[in-house]
Order: structure tokens, then sequence, then C-alpha cells
């Protein structure tokens, strides 16, 4: 187990992955102080000594080499819940292998029917495919999520079946998609292991791949004026190997994310469902364990 990479993957991790504060700095005092108990330092997600995966809070888990799709841990990996807009993986696999990226999208009133998340389309505007895809996995915006799926397949209805369809090809044997965006109906679940299925589709494809690395994105809306956003994805933000994936958070889920990370040839894919706002702390532990081998 090499030890070495550890060092590159604490010193590149801001403190907005809930690293803990530095301790404040003594006041002068005109009177002796008291001593108070020395404060318990820790190693920032140190690689344990005998290279086990580190504990997370997060209810299920599956970490995986993206190269040869090798399962390297995993923690409750077939339990069936909701995953929130980490699905959104599935619709943008959809769309992109879909093609005509560069063709327009017409938005209609159905597709602005939605909350929360919204980029807030305008029925009749219309935008390029790929402008919208782009957003979609950056920012995680359900209208969008439903413009591109009506568009793609007709009805949300129709593109569900197309989502369940795929899921089936990519050997997702306990997922079950009823919308687009992942926001909470019945009937509607997968599982860690389906999810690190449809992560690996969708890292291996160069369009999907090219966007879930933006940290920014500026967008265009239809009326010419821009707004620049940024990536929903802190992992991506404060560590420096990662490069992707997909955000999702629904009071029902929990906090969810799959990510993603290479250094000197290896990859890693880690997915986290059912977390807590530990989420990011827990995915960058996973990533760099993963890398460590």
């Amino acid at each position: 187990m090499l030890r070495r990479l550890l060092p590159l993957f604490v010193s590149v991790l801001s403190l907005a992955l809930t690293l803990p504060a530095p301790a404040a700095a003594k006041k002068k005092a005109t009177a002796p102080a008291k001593k108070s108990p020395a404060a318990k330092t820790e190693e920032p997600y140190a690689v344990s000594d005998d290279g086990s995966p580190p504990a997370i809070s997060g209810a299920c888990a599956l970490v995986l080499d993206a190269d040869s799709g090798r399962v390297l841990h995993q923690l409750n990996a077939d339990q069936q819940r909701q995953v929130a807009s980490t699905q959104k993986l599935l619709t943008a696999l959809i769309i992109a292998e879909g093609g005509n990226l560069d063709g327009m999208v017409r938005v209609e009133p159905i597709d602005t029917e939605c909350e929360p998340s919204k980029l807030y389309l305008k029925a009749g505007d219309s935008y390029e495919r790929y402008q919208l895809l782009q957003i979609l996995l950056v920012k995680s915006m359900n209208d969008v999520a439903r413009c591109l799926a009506r568009d793609n397949a007709g009805s949300l209805e129709a593109f569900a079946a197309r989502m369940n369809a795929k899921a089936r090809e990519l050997g997702m044997t306990d997922s079950h998609f009823v919308n687009p965006n992942g926001l909470p109906v019945p009937n509607q679940y997968s599982t860690a292991r389906d999810m690190a299925k449809v992560a690996m589709a969708a890292y291996r494809n160069r369009t999907i791949r090219n966007i879930v690395r933006l940290r920014t994105l500026t967008f265009k809306y239809a009326d010419g004026h821009t707004h620049t956003f940024e990536n929903t994805n802190q992992v991506l933000k404060n560590f420096s190997l990662c490069n992707g994936m997909k955000t999702g958070y629904t009071e029902a889920a929990g906090h969810c994310l799959i990510s993603s990370a290479a250094n000197q040839g290896r990859e890693v894919i880690a997915v986290v469902l059912g977390d807590s706002k530990k989420i990011w702390a827990d995915s960058y532990r996973l990533l760099a364990w993963g890398l460590s081998f």
C-alpha cells in the first residue's frame, strides 16, 4: 500500500471539506491562565495502517476502479433507496448518446412545472441541447432535466421508460426510475452498486466527462444576459485530483454524491448515498483511499 500520495491529498483539501478549525489564538492575560486539556490533534483523512477503507457516515457506499470496474469497497451497496439528483447522470447519458447536441431545444410550459432547484426557463425560449446538458450536470437544475427529457422522448413518461431500458442495458438490476431529475416519487429507487454502473458509463462518455469536470460554467440565457454558476460538487472544488461527477440531495434521499478522481494512471469512482452534511469529507476520504493503492 503506497503512502506517498497521502500528503498531496491532504494539502489540497480546503476548509470547505469541514476540516477541524484551527484553535483560536490565546489572548494575553494579566493573571496566570488556567491550563486547559491539550487539544486532540488528528491527521485528517489518513489511510489506516492496515489499508482498510475509512469509516463514513453515509448509509451506502461503493468504491470501484474506473478502468476495470473492480469493486474496491462496498457498504450496503445493494440497499434500495432514493438517490436524488445523482440519477441525472443517467438522464445526461441518454441525452449525450442521443446526439444532435448542437440542435436547438424549445422550452414548453410543462418543462417549468417543478421545484425547487430551477434555472427558471421560460416557455417559448430555445437553447442549444449541449448548453442545457452542461447546466444540468454542473448546477443540477430540475426544469432543465424535464426540458431535455420531454424533448428527447416526447413526454416525461416516455423518457422514464428510456431510463429504465438504459438501466437494464447497463446491468442495473435493482433500480426503477420515474422522472429525469430525482425528485422523490413513489416507486423510484436505485442502489449504490447500480449507480456505480451508470457512473462508469458516464465516466467513459467523452461528452459527459468534459462537462462534469467543470468547476464553473457561464450560461447565456435566451434574452442575452449571462450568469456564471459554480459546480455543486464541493469535492471537485477543493480536491485537485477530483474530476467529477454528480451531486444529489432531497430530504428523503439525504446527501448523495458520485465522485471521481485520477492520479498517475489510476482512476476511481466513489458512490455515497444517504449521508449527512459530511458527504464532502466522506467522499474525499473514499477517493483518497481508492487512489492510495
